[in-house]
């Protein structure tokens, strides 16, 4: 494919920021792409609106495969109402996503963070008519920052022997090959407990460590917000190394004031009432107050695999 445009000078709006949601739902989407890796359609493109552009992924509802545990609504609109309880916390952990049309379909559309990829020039133009139900597109590679910067400091390790060590927190032991294991452990990273919490809240079933993207200037974003919001306990992560534990002052009051937004009459009930069933919008009040009650970080259920397969 041809080299992707830049975004045009001038749009500096940090992903998860107001202006860059308004740009993903005004502007002009252009499929520049496919992300070739997972089981749902994940399309490359840039959006335009004014003389601002923006690259972004667009994923068509009707590239997804369905769940047979999520047989309501769509994978897209839980991405949407997963972004809308990351603003509501300000933590702003998840890029910009809205619902919108595009050249396939009504889908998400999310503010791409990382460099742009490359692709084909016989995929530029994207799937075409019944493909784009089959369009195989994965997964939100998201590659690196500015090669000119420093590299973020890494998130995941596998380490030999049963204590973690300073500055990172044990999830549990892997097979390695040959027989061996190694210690799974992530950092004790104040921006992973906060995404902890967020994927507690939204029931995250698929948090994996292909799905954090670190930029060198600090800020964490996490995309892949599909298995969500369902009304069973499904937390499934690779961020268990806080589980028990009390949470923060911080994570205390950021949920108070998730609780009282939470209530029926305000606009944030509105919105996730339109992405979600009543039921599932109900699961996320009481998700909310149960944390509370707590005072804790969840502990795995042992009714569901804790950990997500493969890890990355």
């Amino acid at each position: 494919m041809k080299g992707t445009p830049p975004p045009v000078p001038g749009f500096a709006a940090a992903p998860a920021a107001e202006a860059t949601r308004e740009l993903l739902a005004q502007g002009t989407l252009t499929v520049r792409g496919q992300i070739r890796a997972a089981s749902n359609a994940v399309l490359f493109g840039t959006v335009e609106h004014e003389g601002r552009s923006l690259p972004c992924v667009y994923k068509p509802v009707a590239g997804e495969r369905p769940l047979w545990d999520f047989p309501d609504g769509n994978l897209a609109q839980r991405e949407v109402a997963a972004y809308e309880i990351s603003r509501a916390t300000g933590w702003d952990l998840i890029p910009a996503t809205v619902l919108r049309d595009g050249p396939y379909g009504l889908g998400m559309c999310q503010a791409w963070v990382g460099e742009p990829p490359d692709a084909e020039a016989d995929d530029e133009a994207g799937p075409e008519g019944d493909d784009a139900e089959a369009a195989a597109a994965d997964a939100a590679a998201a590659a690196g920052d500015d090669p000119a910067a420093d590299e973020p400091a890494p998130l995941l390790a596998l380490v030999d022997g049963d204590e973690p060590g300073e500055g990172w927190k044990a999830v549990g032991f892997a097979e390695v090959g040959e027989g061996r294991t190694a210690l799974l452990v992530h950092a004790d990273d104040p921006r992973l407990r906060r995404l902890a919490v967020l994927d507690a809240v939204i029931n995250n079933g698929d948090r994996k460590g292909g799905h954090l993207l670190p930029r060198a200037d600090g800020a964490l974003y996490a995309i892949d917000h599909g298995v969500t919001f369902h009304v069973d306990d499904k937390l499934r992560t690779l961020l268990w190394g806080w589980a028990g534990e009390e949470l923060t002052g911080e994570a205390v009051e950021v949920l108070r004031a998730l609780s009282a937004a939470l209530s029926r009459d305000v606009p944030l009930a509105e919105r996730l009432s339109a992405l979600l069933t009543g039921a599932e919008v109900d699961a996320v009040r009481k998700r909310v107050e149960a944390l509370l009650s707590s005072g804790r970080h969840p502990l795995p259920s042992g009714e569901w695999p804790a950990i997500p397969w493969p890890p990355v």
